[in-house]
Formats: C-alpha cells, structure tokens, sequence
C-alpha cells in the first residue's frame, strides 16, 4: 500500500533538490516498485463497478443511507435502520450499503499478494462465508505465471 506514496516522494525529491542529487531517491522507489507484490484487484473491482453504472440505470440510495435532516425526511423513513459503525466491536457493523439491484455483489475481491491478504483476511472476518479468502493453490488467477 506504500506504492504510490514512495513515488510521490521521489517525485517531490526532484522537485525539491533536483537532478543528480534526486538519482538515489529515484532508483530507491524503482527498487521498491519492482519488488513489491502485484494485484490487478482493485483496478478489476473499480473497472466492474464502472461497467455497471454504464449499463445503469441511476440506482437510488437506500433509504437507511440517507441523511434525515427534516421531520419529513424522518417520516420517509429516510436513516431508517442505519448502523453506526463506531456502535459496532471493532468498529464493523454489518449492512449491506447497495441498492436492492446490486445486492450481493462484490466488487472487490482481494489476492494473495502482499497487504491484500490481510485485507482479505479482514473482510472474510467481518463477512465470514459470504467471502473467501484468497488461496494461490486454488485459484489460477493469483499462481503465477504457468510453468
């Protein structure tokens, strides 16, 4: 998850002292960027839940998500239901945060790699069966290259 945080440094090095001095700063964060564990994960998840918005149409808010700012809002139900997380152990509540069209599915699904099993351990903590944890022995997706 440093990524893109030890780019943005190299880049501010140069910015800030400039070429050659800047040279280790750039070949520290190539060193770091090409040894880091890899995932299309996230770029997979955002690019499925652009598709879905472009195959539309505009789903609504539900209704527990919602702000009830009015009397009448509250009448209509609008923050209905709605748990606060912070409320919740370990600050979880478990809610389903979609419009009815999308429930249940999951856009994003975590690998193997490097600080996504963690995140994926989290998620299938939180969620339990509904989610599995990523295993590179069972899913080709995340082996490797073929041998």
């Amino acid at each position: 998850p440093n990524a893109l945080v030890i780019a943005m440094a190299a880049q501010q090095a140069i910015h800030f002292v400039g070429l050659p001095e800047a040279n280790l700063a750039l070949a520290q964060a190539t060193v770091y960027l090409a040894t880091a564990p890899k995932s299309n994960a996230l770029y997979a998840g955002y690019s499925a839940v652009q598709e879905d918005i472009r195959k539309g149409p505009n789903e609504q808010v539900p209704l527990h998500l919602r702000n009830a700012p009015t009397n009448l809002m509250r009448e209509m139900d609008y923050g209905k239901g709605y748990k606060y997380a912070h409320d919740y152990e370990g600050h979880f509540a478990k809610q389903e945060h979609l419009p009815p069209a999308l429930r249940g599915k999951s856009y994003y699904t975590p690998s193997d790699q490097g600080y996504e099993r963690e995140i994926a351990e989290r998620l299938v903590r939180w969620w339990g069966s509904r989610l599995k944890p990523p295993d590179s022995a069972s899913n080709p997706e995340h082996s490797g290259p073929a041998q």
